[in-house]
């Protein structure tokens, strides 16, 4: 459903919307220029474009993406090239792309007015529905074990207890969940709530299991959440190879990428030299090759072959984490690859079909994430309606509860912060450590929970389009005119003398766009504009602040919240706030809900002026 959805919608969208709207939806970037050409370390041909315009925008582009190029004539119409490329590497507005053949790439060099736009990724629902084929056809083996447990009446099974490794830097919780992680036979969950330290918890697990086993697997969802996870490991010590594009574009992080590292192994010189030689040969005149042509193509062709694989080997031999996105297990370089433990953090924004690829390299499996935090994307309601949006993390905290480890001590929010979230998510275990228990920017004056109720407002809500949803222009006004009288009740010299952040949320991206506008044209917060991080809900995950403003936009007569109803996004964007909370929200709307309702009398309503 969710493929024939997406694909319908991609080209209904490709075909109907304009420029300057793909653009600013970030599936497109027009204009952009050509650089040079090349072969890549692993002999693909790739070339460099550039965006010029729109550079702030965020875009969609990321590592093995399909795209399609295209040129706009005089009049404004599209032509589109005849072959397709893949995204090999984006970093900000320069991007490198793998074309098919240099007739490609000479095409690109002589376009005037050129373009470049996402294609619908046939490749990744391929990987999906080849990996639940083979799951639901395995008789027997691991794949068919791990089968059977999630979906059928095998049970999990652990090793016996033993003497407990002792991490005293961890609290009993992390701790506990260490120690299981070296017990589990079958699968684990490593629930982490908002600031438990997951990440922490989930380096030291890795850390333990290398301990006793010479390699392990470690995937996400996004290549954003690889990069996270792998440059905690290598900031370890441990020996990371990288297999797939970092987003986080750091130069330890492209040194342990499998391409760096295979252009920097000492046979490497001579690999390319070979592969130089039979592109000369091939590129030759017919009249002009010699008798043994072929004989020549084809002994260079085996010894390339040769110097290939003794550098993957040597690769694979000497790293200890082989780190990739969850479709990047699919990956060909992995081939023949096998790993008795996998790992997969955010593993609750993973889509059951995606993790069954990497579980196809594994014999157990350690889920680390918050199936009480947002989701994973997906567009067909139907879908979603269906049971795709269950993640096989949510699923098996539910079947199997005894594989969960609650991880209970939060390192980030102030106490009274917490706690809400804590007893409608996590039925009440949650505790702030001693640290950040009292933590607040005006001591015990400030309230750090706080409800602007914008029902007083005259105007409500409008809707925008699909992709954009809602706005509501007065409630943004005056989220800018808060963040200035909070400012002023603080001091902005000591915002800034203590470099105080603060993030502005909103689950909608027309209010988004339309903050960041006004935020921008706002005199009183100039100084602060590098302090000041304006982004969806979605894009925050992950993320903290010492400060958090939400604009929640619904203000209607019907009670209607739309996507609202789904209380994991809320839970996101309330536990990213360190010190202060100000949720800015219409109560005669909002709190015809019981979670709002309950969340409107927990707060203090705040007594900023209209």
């Amino acid at each position: 459903m969710e493929y024939e959805h997406e694909k319908e919608e991609f080209r209904r969208e490709t075909e109907a919307m304009g420029i300057d709207r793909k653009v600013k939806r970030g599936e497109c970037w027009y204009p952009v220029s050509v650089g040079r050409y090349y072969y890549n370390s692993l002999n693909r041909l790739v070339i460099e474009i550039f965006r010029i315009d729109d550079t702030e925008i965020e875009h969609n582009f990321e590592y093995g993406r399909s795209l399609t190029f295209f040129e706009q004539d005089a009049s404004g119409m599209l032509h589109y090239v005849n072959f397709s490329g893949s995204v090999s590497y984006v970093d900000g507005d320069r991007m490198v792309v793998c074309l098919p053949h240099e007739d490609a790439a000479a095409v690109l060099q002589n376009a005037e007015r050129l373009g470049v736009q996402r294609n619908f990724d046939e490749r990744t629902y391929q990987l999906m529905f080849d990996a639940i084929d083979r799951t639901m056809a395995a008789e027997k083996g691991r794949v068919a074990h791990l089968r059977d447990i999630f979906h059928g009446g095998v049970k999990p099974e652990f090793a016996p207890p033993r003497m407990p490794v002792s991490l005293p830097w961890l609290n009993p919780s992390q701790e506990r969940a260490v120690n299981d992680v070296l017990r589990t036979r079958d699968v684990l969950i490593v629930h982490g709530p908002p600031g438990t330290g997951k990440t922490t918890t989930l380096v030291e697990a890795i850390s333990e299991v290398l301990r006793r086993e010479p390699q392990v697997m470690v995937c996400a969802q996004s290549n954003t959440a690889v990069d996270w996870i792998a440059e905690q490991l290598y900031d370890r010590g441990i020996s990371v190879l990288r297999i797939g594009n970092p987003t986080r574009v750091t130069d330890k992080m492209l040194a342990q990428t499998y391409e760096r590292r295979f252009a920097d192994h000492p046979d490497y010189p001579q690999l390319w030299q070979i592969r130089r030689n039979v592109r000369q040969l091939l590129s030759s005149p017919r009249k002009e090759r010699a008798a043994n042509f072929h004989q020549k193509i084809s002994r260079l062709r085996e010894r390339a072959d040769e110097l290939e694989i003794r550098i993957r080997y040597a690769l694979f031999d000497t790293s200890r984490v082989i780190a990739c996105t969850l479709a990047g297990a699919a990956n060909p370089v992995l081939s023949g690859q096998h790993y008795h433990t996998l790992f997969v953090d955010e593993a609750a924004q993973a889509l059951e079909a995606a993790c069954w690829i990497a579980l196809q390299k594994a014999d157990r499996v350690v889920f680390a994430g918050d199936h009480q935090q947002l989701p994973p994307t997906v567009k067909c309601p139907e879908a979603m309606r269906s049971g795709l949006g269950v993640t096989l993390m949510e699923h098996a905290a539910k079947k199997l509860p005894e594989c969960v480890r609650l991880l209970t001590v939060q390192y980030r929010m102030n106490e009274e912060l917490m706690r809400f979230s804590s007893d409608w998510f996590y039925d009440g275990k949650l505790t702030a450590a001693p640290e950040v228990h009292h933590r607040s920017i005006l001591s015990d004056l400030d309230a750090p929970l706080q409800w602007v109720d914008t029902a007083v407002l005259d105007s409500g809500e409008e809707f925008v389009g699909n992709g954009y949803g809602r706005i509501n222009k007065e409630e943004a006004q005056l989220t800018v005119r808060v963040l200035c009288q909070y400012a002023d009740r603080v001091g902005m010299r000591r915002l800034l003398d203590e470099c105080v952040d603060i993030g502005v949320i909103s689950p909608y991206r027309a209010q988004v766009q339309y903050l960041r506008k006004i935020i921008r044209q706002c005199a009183t917060l100039k100084p602060l504009r590098r302090q000041i991080t304006v982004n969806t809900v979605d894009a925050f995950q992950g993320q903290e602040r010492d400060v958090i403003v939400v604009s929640l936009v619904r203000a209607n007569e019907q009670g209607d919240i739309g996507f609202l109803r789904d209380l994991r996004r809320m839970n996101v964007a309330m536990t990213r706030a360190r010190m202060k909370l100000i949720i800015l929200g219409n109560s005669a709307t909002l709190c015809r809900h019981r979670f709002y309702r309950e969340l409107f009398c927990r707060c203090d309503l705040a007594d900023f002026d209209d």
